[in-house]
């Protein structure tokens, strides 16, 4: 049975910060030098996660809240790459066992990492991913199931970083975090919002995936009708699940849709200005925030991630 949705509370996001101290890096929070007459942009950098994305902070949660009975089935979750490898490194840590129903156009260097973490990949393709995601089940797999998204303790844990971000910035006037399933923007921004209510939290969305736009102007969960698979693998879906608007709606302002040469140039600027490297879904909170639609700041832009083949974002920033 799916729990039904519910608030994500403070007190949840605090309890999530206590069971991932020992996995999660407290990251960087960095100002971009942009010059006079452009917005005050700081970086949350998690692309320096020990699996070099967000996703390690909901999984290890996760895994902390499994009794000893779900601990005994092991483990499995649904994903592009990050979530699978965010969940297996939580699963190795516990001594748990860790299946992936991964969707197998993933780039081969998050295949290659799940592996290595000790996961058991099963590849299918993106439609029969998203369509175990809505059911909470795939056929074949008996273990516990950790959601990569619509998880109340997945979402928890990914809100110990809006705590940071607040204590980090204490006059941080917007988040912007990219929107794939709605886990990362629900738990950040819960936690901002609970700690500074005046704080905008806004989405960042490719123009070929852009389905919480579509839904916005639908006003309802929709389908996004000319979904098309891009570099930026890790956010973008082809819908929003009915939860998920549940529980996005009271906390995400609004969301920009960017370009993919506007999400390249910030994969470029952040690699310039940082040193380090961020994927597609990495680069898209800069490319809103560069768009000017998103005000002057200071604004956070969190990099959620920098798992990405070396070979192809050399061809995508050269």
């Amino acid at each position: 049975m799916i729990d039904p949705v519910r608030p994500i509370q403070l007190s949840d996001i605090e309890d999530a910060r206590i069971n991932v101290a020992d996995t999660v890096l407290r990251t960087p929070l960095v100002k971009l030098e942009l010059g006079s007459g452009a917005p005050e942009v700081w970086l949350k950098l998690e692309n320096l996660q020990p699996t070099n994305s967000y996703k390690i902070r909901g999984a290890a949660n996760a895994v902390a809240r499994l009794t000893d009975e779900e601990r005994a089935r092991g483990v499995w979750t649904i994903s592009a790459g990050n979530a699978g490898q965010g969940v297996a490194f939580a699963a190795r840590k516990a001594a748990i066992a860790c299946s992936v129903v991964a969707i197998e156009t993933a780039p081969q260097t998050k295949l290659d990492r799940m592996r290595a973490l000790g996961a058991t990949i099963m590849p299918v393709s993106y439609e029969q991913a998203w369509k175990a995601a809505e059911a909470h089940a795939f056929e074949g797999l008996e273990g516990t199931f950790i959601h990569p998204f619509d998880s109340h303790d997945f979402i928890a844990g990914h809100g110990t970083m809006g705590l940071e971000i607040v204590e980090q910035l204490p006059t941080v006037g917007t988040v912007i975090a990219a929107i794939g399933g709605g886990g990362l923007i629900t738990g950040v921004g819960s936690a901002a919002k609970a700690l500074r209510p005046g704080v905008k939290v806004i989405g960042a969305e490719p123009e070929t995936a852009s389905p919480y736009a579509y839904s916005l102007a639908q006003g309802a969960p929709s389908k996004f009708p000319d979904w098309q698979a891009s570099f930026v693998d890790g956010a973008g879906g082809q819908s929003v699940t009915a939860r998920m608007w549940q529980r996005m709606q009271p906390i995400v302002d609004g969301t920009i849709t960017v370009t993919l040469d506007q999400t390249r140039d910030a994969m470029r600027l952040i690699a310039e200005k940082t040193r380090t490297i961020a994927e597609g879904a990495g680069g898209l909170a800069l490319a809103a925030a560069l768009t000017g639609q998103a005000g002057e700041g200071p604004i956070v832009c969190v990099v959620s991630g920098g798992n990405i083949d070396l070979a192809k974002f050399s061809e995508l920033v050269a």
